[in-house]
């Protein structure tokens, strides 16, 4: 195998492992080479990342080695973590956080009954904001991850307790969930054809 390819199943490896990291036994382990080949492809990948126009560095921390951000940029991670557009939630985020906030402890399965469409994507949103988190795994075959709020959720939605949220209606009527999608399928449609 090619240098170059070898650098770059490294690099892949690097960033799907992420925080953890990945040592040099195992990248070797991976890619099938002497555990001596493996440094010095780490060294050489190394050498790239340190060049100024690089926006990554690859450190050893632990015995592991892992991608992080470079300390000179770090002022810019800054702006964008305080940055107002990064803390809005999508539609499917925000309906997803809802059924957990009332349902918890919810699996997956459950949301996307309730939703009809995956979830998989609003799940990793909420998660890696902190809104949500696996809080056990449920009974029976699969055992599949169970779903509740954190203590950010409410933080982020100035509630002291679950019991804080708003009441859900008693019971919607079919005829005004149909009025009302109608309506918002002829605005949209509206939108479209008058822009």
């Amino acid at each position: 195998m090619k240098l170059d390819k070898m650098k770059a199943i490294v690099e892949g490896l690097l960033f799907i492992v992420g925080d953890e990291g990945i040592d040099s036994k195992q990248i070797a382990d991976v890619l099938q080479i002497s555990e001596i080949v493996a440094v010095e492809l780490i060294e050489n990948l190394k050498a790239d990342y340190t060049k100024k126009s690089r926006g990554i560095d690859l450190v050893e921390v632990a015995g592991v080695y892992q991608l992080t951000t470079k300390r000179e940029h770090a002022e810019y991670f800054k702006r964008l973590v305080e940055s107002p557009t990064t803390s809005t939630l999508s539609q499917a985020a925000l309906e997803t956080l809802a059924i957990i906030a009332y349902k918890q402890p919810i699996t997956r399965a459950e949301i996307e009954e309730i939703r009809g469409v995956k979830t998989e994507r609003p799940l990793s949103t909420l998660m890696s904001k902190s809104l949500i988190k696996e809080v056990g795994r449920a009974e029976g075959t699969g055992r599949a991850y169970l779903y509740g709020t954190t203590k950010d959720f409410l933080e982020y939605f100035g509630l002291k307790t679950l019991d804080e949220l708003p009441p859900l209606p008693e019971k919607l009527n079919e005829e005004d969930i149909r009025q009302e999608e109608a309506d918002l399928f002829f605005e949209k449609f509206q939108e479209t054809f008058t822009e």
